[in-house]
């Protein structure tokens, strides 16, 4: 008996096509497990990879057999509960099913569980996701060019060389420089054939011809195949475009009415805002806000894993926010965001100041304002005053939330992309 063993080395992500073949196919299911396990997830791990477990039922396939068909008699050996013509009755419970979820109508599923990259898990996380009203720049204000392609040149760099010009340039010559010469060719080669053939001949005349051929033969040797003047070189060009740069505001309260499982809801927005922007957009720049009585902005160190804490004046944090748009991004230049996470605990005396900040100063100057409020409380006066902001302003938008599971649906919620 002959055995066959396969040596061929495994070629390096020889399964890659599949692989994202299998991700597309089953997107949806993948994005709701995602959705669905992403609460659960530790700050520090977000932005992992990930193990994803969809049930096996959305990924059968059909299939047909061949069965005996008709009826037969099966012994069942051990049997000492029936005899020939009982009728046996359906298993009770969840005995009749499959896999390891027990249920009580009889059924039940296994789960097909596969490991998804930290690229991939991202992908999915922030597929169909972007930034509100983002518009481009005046040409004017901008300062960014690019290089693009101007037609050809002829001069430039070797490694900007196009060789299918150059070839085509370098041909066309050699049939003009060639065409008068072979024409002539031509002619003596067909006269000297004629004279050949006849009885009597002229070898003086014969002779005469032959010395023409070769001339004419060693000029058309010297036509070189390629000269300098065939080369053609890819012409490139720095042509201004309309950025699109944009400012993101984070504004996280920290007074003691946040405790700590707040506090993490609200990092746990950030974090997600904070992947989004820097994966999906090149030119994003954030700058960090962290209030209490009294605003300041921080780095990203501090703005996650400081401790201070105090009492709660909201307005603060927006007047400091107007100062860094007045010295930093005049709005002209910049697409100017804001996402600010509070539980809405504020002075009753600062929250009419909040709107009339928002407004009157900062609104008209954003592409839009993203508030969060994290309390499983009623809400303050400040929601009630950002309510009314939202009525007038539709750059303006307010999302609640209760508990970890409401994290990633509220950010998809602010952040979903526009259908025009």
């Amino acid at each position: 008996m002959a055995q066959l063993i396969d040596r061929r080395p495994n070629a390096k992500n020889k399964s890659t096509v599949n692989r994202q073949r299998f991700l597309r196919r089953y997107q949806s299911q993948i994005k709701k497990a995602i959705a669905e396990q992403i609460s659960e997830r530790s700050i520090t791990d977000i932005d992992s990879g990930e193990s994803v477990s969809i049930p096996s039922r959305d990924i059968t396939e059909p299939t047909f057999r061949h069965g005996r068909g008709g009826i037969r008699d099966t012994v069942y050996p051990g049997n000492k509960e029936f005899s020939q013509g009982d009728r046996i009755k359906r298993p009770v419970g969840g005995e009749g099913g499959q896999g390891r979820r027990a249920s009580d109508q009889g059924e039940g599923e296994d789960e097909f569980a596969f490991e998804i990259s930290k690229e991939e898990y991202l992908d999915m996380l922030f597929d169909d996701l972007e930034l509100p009203n983002l518009q481009k720049n005046q040409l004017k204000k901008m300062t960014k060019s690019r290089s693009v392609r101007a037609g050809y040149t002829n001069d430039g760099v070797p490694t900007n060389i196009n060789v299918v010009r150059s070839l085509r340039s370098a041909l066309s010559r050699r049939i003009a420089l060639g065409s008068e010469p072979r024409r002539q060719l031509h002619e003596l080669e067909a006269e000297l054939e004629h004279l050949e053939s006849e009885a009597v001949s002229d070898e003086s005349q014969l002779s005469e011809i032959r010395q023409q051929i070769d001339v004419l033969k060693q000029r058309l040797k010297r036509i070189p195949f390629i000269d300098t003047f065939d080369l053609r070189f890819n012409n490139f060009v720095q042509r201004p475009e309309p950025t699109s740069q944009a400012v993101m505001f984070c504004i996280m309260d920290v007074s003691g009415s946040m405790d700590q499982e707040t506090k993490d809801m609200a990092k746990r927005f950030f974090i997600l805002l904070y992947l989004f922007l820097t994966r999906s957009y090149k030119d994003v720049e954030v700058v960090f806000i962290r209030h209490h009585t009294q605003a300041k902005e921080v780095d990203e160190e501090e703005f996650f894993y400081s401790r201070e804490t105090g009492g709660t004046i909201v307005s603060s944090a927006l007047n400091c926010m107007k100062e860094i748009i007045a010295s930093r991004f005049p709005p002209t230049d910049w697409n100017i965001y804001a996402a600010q996470a509070s539980d809405g605990d504020n002075w009753n005396d600062d929250s009419p100041l909040c709107h009339q900040i928002l407004s009157r100063d900062l609104l008209p100057l954003l592409r839009y304002f993203a508030y969060v409020e994290i309390t499983p409380r009623d809400h303050q006066s400040l929601w009630s005053y950002y309510e009314k902001l939202v009525e007038v302003h539709d750059n303006f938008a307010i999302q609640h939330i209760v508990q970890h599971s409401d994290i990633y649906p509220v950010f998809r919620e602010f952040f979903q992309k526009q259908i025009v």
